[in-house]
């Protein structure tokens, strides 16, 4: 099916959800993907750092085909033995001691709301109830994890939202502090802002965070749907803080391109949820799990964390030296492979991103101003070089 007949019957058939360019993507192999007119592109988006291993990497394709001849589903009435090692898998390699699985990251995040507020009435204490995101941080579209995204555009006209949802300046010590109380039950962030435009978060901000944890007992919940498995140069972001949360949740690569969610505890927060309290029909099915155990396994075989760490500097370095473009350019930024681009120029981005997919290669823009960098963890230097090359390419024809 060529581009123009699955852009034509999309529009017939899909709902309109997404803002999706006129392409159809049928193949993809490791930083590469083909579309449907048979043009190739270098993918800097990989599915919004979804494919970390790259597309279609041979391990994770012998892993579903051999799962699909076995067994592809069955009832979480019953142990599967895939689930069993991928949950044991990454309790070895973080401080996590239990994991639920899910199908997705906004899943994730709603198993974590849910655990905060009955870890709360467990402790005899409902009234404890309030949870704290960041403003700009992004959770998820169901309803729970929209009310705990910071992001206005994505919640109007869908209230009302869940109560007792607030949200502070990200990196504003005092106006978390000023929000803190008895009340609060949980505090939610991510280590880097990924929809909020590839933010870092401050070591002085957690520092501080941490002060607060021990006064008024909450738990400590990170979202490392974007920023975990190999991304930002460790195996998960909180990892570079040398922080151990309560919770943290998983997605996006877990799955080396399936759609899986996990949702990860320890200490008392891995005992809260009991039989009946939270389920999933298709979380942690045997075809998933065996899918996420290659990958995973080759995240931590490969050293791709390590490697992320290396080419991230290396891709950033080389954007920084970019003198040319002191006018346009306001920061780069970014853990790993996990980079944002900042533009002075308001509305540039989505010009620039069209532009490059048009010379083939494929990159992300966050509100019209941050070109967002997310290429598989697999890419090579010259790849980079590569993708760099078109992207200044491009920036300077829109000087």
């Amino acid at each position: 099916m060529d581009n123009q007949l699955m852009t034509k019957m999309g529009q017939e058939y899909v709902m309109n959800t997404y803002n999706r360019y006129p392409m159809g993507i049928l193949r993809g192999r490791g930083a590469k993907v083909w579309d449907g007119d048979g043009n190739v592109y270098l993918d800097l988006v990989a599915g919004i750092a979804v494919n970390n291993v790259g597309h279609c990497h041979p391990a994770v394709v012998k892993a579903i085909k051999d799962q699909a001849e076995t067994l592809i589903h069955c009832s979480n009435l019953y142990w599967n033995e895939n689930q069993v090692k991928l949950a044991k898998l990454i309790v070895e390699n973080s401080c996590a001691e239990k994991v639920f699985f899910g199908n997705s990251g906004a899943e994730a995040n709603e198993g974590a709301l849910k655990l905060a507020r009955r870890w709360a009435s467990r402790q005899g204490k409902p009234e404890k109830v309030q949870v704290i995101t960041a403003l700009n941080s992004f959770h998820g579209r169901t309803l729970g994890a929209l009310s705990a995204t910071g992001q206005t555009v994505y919640q109007s006209g869908f209230g009302p939202l869940l109560p007792e949802l607030a949200h502070v300046p990200y990196n504003d010590l005092e106006a978390l502090e000023a929000c803190v109380s008895e009340k609060t039950c949980a505090v939610l962030l991510e280590t880097v802002q990924g929809e909020g435009g590839v933010l870092p978060m401050d070591p002085n901000y957690l520092a501080g965070l941490m002060k607060l944890k021990e006064k008024y007992d909450f738990l400590l919940m990170i979202d490392e749907v974007q920023t975990g498995m190999g991304r930002t140069g460790k195996l998960f972001g909180h990892q570079h803080f040398g922080l151990e949360p309560d919770v943290f949740t998983l997605a996006k690569a877990l799955g080396g391109g399936l759609p899986i969610g996990a949702l990860c505890a320890r200490g008392k927060a891995a005992e809260v949820l009991q039989p009946g309290e939270h389920a999933s029909t298709f979380g942690g099915g045997p075809l998933i799990t065996a899918a996420a155990l290659a990958s995973l396994s080759v995240i931590l075989d490969e050293k791709l964390a390590e490697a992320a760490e290396e080419k991230g500097q290396y891709l950033m370095e080389k954007v920084r030296g970019w003198q040319q473009f002191a006018g346009v350019i306001k920061e780069v930024r970014g853990q790993g492979l996990m980079v944002g681009i900042e533009l002075i120029p308001q509305g540039l981005g989505g010009s620039i991103v069209e532009a490059c997919r048009q010379k083939g290669l494929l990159i992300n823009c966050i509100h019209g101003q941050v070109l967002r960098l997310v290429p598989p963890l697999v890419i090579t230097k010259e790849e980079i070089d590569q993708g760099l090359k078109i992207l200044q390419e491009v920036m300077e024809a829109s000087l």
